[in-house]
């Protein structure tokens, strides 16, 4: 007992019940003796061990918080206390700052609110959100374009309208009559007469009419006028100036210039010249002045009969006159007249005249003057207007390209066709049905059949619309190549796609079947179209 206790980690037990063991058993003068040694050896105990756990406890406070040391934070032992916290505080990692809520940094993994995202934060701090750039146009024309529901039935019916279908107009328009939301309207029935006059459908057109007035839907001229323009437009003459007696027994819809323009345009056409003159006396009893349009359909029609007189008489009467003074339709009219006759010195004449009376050409009139110089076989002045159009800035359409190739057809220069015709692929124009009757023509004068098979297959792949001319072209072709089984399949082809011959292409048959005198031939195609094959051809 007299060995001092040395330090041990059992001493740091529990003080206290070790003392109160050891003063239970001793002598008084002994008890002192071993009081001073555990005191001395708690002493150094202290200074040479130190916990994993330590103990510490804030003066003002009597609540104690147990500190667990992380990895590399314990540090090396000092000798005294206060070293060691300042070692353990010059070693501990510093703060995470925190946000401007006030709130501490929380633990990696868990989600830190940025300012103005938080929803308890107020409306003043919350930033501004950025539009989007990515995509914004494309996003925008897509929003544009999405149709949330179906198109109603007004709309539906202006589809169908624009697409030149009657047949589905006219059953939209009944659906449309059901609704209950449905009035007659003047545009709507004004739209589907032109349709059906379009169409070939006079007699739908009348029973549209009437059912408009059954509707209590008033008529006014124009309506008046979109009917008698049904009617002349299927040659049904008796028949409009029966409705032009009406409007003139109407107080309200009397005929007006546009009513009398449509029908001198169809006596124009059907070349009944002496209506055109009773029309002419007609409009000047009721005051009705004819406009430049009711002139230039008069200057046509006369020009297209022959009639120089009558038209040069037309033409005085628009220079004189106030209201119907000749515009750049006139001239092209003029023009177009003296060119297709091959009077190259008249056509260009007037056309110095008219740029005398101020009326500039525009692109229409310089392809009517490259058409005429095409056609003579003045390629120096062909290409001399050409180059004028570029300097002008003109375009080159599609008919400017048609004149030249058409050009090169006639005189059988395939050749310089061919290459106008790529020189227009290779400048973006989109070649028509024309251009294609025209490289037909041109390689059949040139005696290059296997081409002519290419450009029909070339078409085939454009989309090209084959109507009668198309395959009027083809068949000449075939004639030309003296193949007449070639020429029996095209025109079977034709009524298989339903292309109505017309008598142009009667002419074509007609032709090869009697060069090569197969009388029965030409029989059955008398049979097949008595008005297009007359009796006399049959015979040889």
């Amino acid at each position: 007992m007299g060995r001092t206790l040395g330090p041990s980690p059992t001493c740091f037990i529990s003080s206290s019940i070790l003392s109160s063991l050891l003063f239970a058993s001793a002598a008084p003068r002994i008890r002192n003796r071993i009081a001073h040694s555990i005191s001395m050896a708690l002493a150094a105990a202290a200074t040479t061990f130190r916990p994993r756990l330590v103990v510490t406890a804030k003066a003002d406070n009597t609540d104690t918080r147990r500190r667990h040391w992380k990895a590399g934070e314990f540090p090396f032992p000092t000798s005294s206390d206060t070293p060691r916290r300042s070692a353990r505080t010059a070693e501990r990692p510093p703060d995470k700052p925190r946000d401007e809520d006030g709130d501490s940094s929380r633990r990696t993994g868990r989600r830190h609110w940025k300012a103005g995202e938080f929803p308890g934060t107020p409306e003043d701090s919350r930033r501004p959100r950025r539009s989007p750039i990515k995509n914004v146009k494309k996003r925008l024309d897509a929003r544009a374009e999405a149709k949330a529901w179906a198109c109603t039935v007004t709309e539906a019916l202006a589809d169908r309208i624009d697409a030149k279908n009657w047949q589905e107009a006219l059953q939209v328009f009944q659906m449309l009559k059901e609704q209950p939301f449905y009035h007659p309207k003047e545009g709507t029935f004004m739209k589907l007469l032109l349709l059906l006059g379009r169409s070939g459908q006079p007699s739908r057109a009348r029973y549209l009419f009437d059912e408009m007035l059954q509707q209590g839907c008033q008529p006014t001229p124009e309506l008046y006028t979109a009917l008698i323009a049904a009617y002349c437009r299927n040659g049904l003459l008796d028949d409009a100036f029966r409705l032009l007696a009406d409007m003139k027994a109407s107080p309200v819809c009397q005929p007006d210039v546009y009513t009398y323009s449509t029908i001198i345009k169809a006596c124009v056409d059907a070349s009944r010249f002496d209506i055109v003159d009773a029309m002419y006396k007609d409009m000047a009893d009721r005051s009705i002045a004819p406009n430049t349009v009711t002139q230039n359909i008069v200057l046509s029609g006369y020009g297209r009969a022959g009639r120089l007189d009558d038209m040069e008489k037309v033409l005085s009467a628009m220079l004189d006159s106030t209201t119907s003074k000749p515009d750049v339709w006139t001239m092209n009219i003029i023009l177009s007249l003296f060119g297709n006759r091959g009077q190259i010195e008249s056509m260009e004449k007037w056309y110095e005249k008219f740029r005398g009376y101020g009326i500039e050409p525009e692109t229409r009139t310089l392809n009517i003057l490259i058409g005429a110089y095409g056609k003579k076989r003045m390629y120096d002045k062909m290409s001399a207007v050409m180059e004028y159009m570029r300097k002008l800035a003109f375009p080159w359409t599609t008919a400017t390209f048609n004149n030249v190739i058409e050009a090169f057809a006639d005189a059988g220069d395939a050749k310089n066709m061919e290459h106008t015709f790529n020189q227009m692929r290779a400048e973006g124009m989109k070649p028509d049905t024309k251009t294609f009757c025209c490289l037909i023509n041109g390689f059949g004068n040139a005696g290059l059949f296997h081409k002519v098979v290419g450009m029909v297959k070339l078409a085939e792949r454009l989309g090209v619309p084959m109507d009668t001319t198309f395959h009027n072209a083809v068949l000449m072709a075939c004639v030309k190549a003296e193949d007449l089984m070639e020429m029996e399949r095209v025109f079977m082809r034709m009524k298989q796609i339903q292309c109505v011959p017309d008598a142009t292409t009667y002419s074509i048959l007609v032709g090869a079947y009697r060069k090569e005198g197969m009388t029965d031939k030409i029989y059955v195609l008398q049979q097949e179209n008595p008005t297009l094959v007359p009796t006399d051809l049959v015979h040889v």
